[in-house]
């Protein structure tokens, strides 16, 4: 399942999506309201688990009351730390499904988002993420692309999964490392990288089309038909005048014998000098 978390305590965050993430779901945090109430506006998402103590203007009650005012259906477990019986009543009223007070048993919370996803009484989703020739079904996990099947790796198998979802969508590689590594660093690593050269061997190679493109100095984006402009040229630079190379001049012919050459003309005359 897609499943939005949306908590200001970035500890119990990243230990919510680690339990849920080993559970074969695919979690997204949000660390206030006003990017939660983005976030779980998109309806892309299975289930919200949300805090109803959030920081700033819109907490976790008013996020309720404006999804649902605006006929969002979206399953919705709010957690916090105020267990009484009139607090449960408040968020119930308010428009959740489901309230689990703090603190809480990890496999409790699962058990609960399966019981709401059972549940769910919006128009049924489809089972199956399609981009152009290529088919997850999320019910049996199978991929296959223009009739032809792909066993995949379970890492494999998520990382397409979170693609597919956003398909026509620039992904980072932060949003891959948070999302399907559950990641909250990012390490000096070429993982994403290595793993998405992976999927391309199994996904793209065989068929004539690819369909994982990268976007340079972005991420990477699932798309049937992604058309990058070409860069511009670099503009071209005149090369610096040289220097013409002038003849070295030659010697004159008018120049005065040297001495030793004239004695050598005395010597082959056969006059031999006059002593003083």
């Amino acid at each position: 399942m897609q499943l939005l978390v949306i908590d200001a305590d970035k500890e119990i965050a990243a230990a919510i999506r680690r339990g849920l993430h080993d559970a074969g779901h695919i979690v997204e945090l949000a660390d206030n309201g006003r990017d939660g109430l983005f976030m779980a506006a998109s309806d892309r998402f299975d289930v919200v688990i949300l805090e109803r103590a959030l920081p700033g203007e819109i907490d976790g009650l008013k996020l309720v009351m404006t999804l649902r005012s605006h006929q969002n259906l979206v399953p919705i477990l709010m957690l916090s730390m105020l267990a009484s019986v009139t607090d449960r009543i408040e968020g119930l009223e308010a428009g959740c499904d489901d309230y689990l007070p703090k603190p809480f048993d990890m496999t409790e919370l699962a058990a609960r988002v399966e019981a709401l996803k059972r549940r769910d009484h919006r128009e049924a989703r489809p089972s199956k993420l399609v981009v152009e020739d290529l088919e997850l079904d999320l019910l049996t996990r199978e991929v296959r692309r223009a009739g032809c099947r792909i066993d995949l790796l379970p890492r494999e198998y998520l990382l397409l999964n979170y693609l597919m979802r956003h398909a026509g969508q620039v992904v980072t590689r932060t949003m891959l490392l948070e999302n399907v590594w559950n990641y909250n660093f990012y390490p000096q690593t070429n993982v994403v990288d290595m793993q998405v050269s992976c999927l391309r061997q199994k996904v793209d190679k065989p068929f004539p089309r690819p369909l994982i493109h990268t976007v340079r100095r972005a991420g990477y984006m699932m798309a049937a038909d992604h058309r990058r402009e070409p860069a511009a040229a670099p503009p071209r630079r005149r090369a610096a005048p040289t220097k013409p190379e002038w003849p070295a001049p030659r010697p004159s012919r008018s120049a005065p014998r040297t001495g030793p050459a004239r004695w050598k003309d005395s010597k082959s005359s056969g006059s031999e000098p006059q002593p003083g």
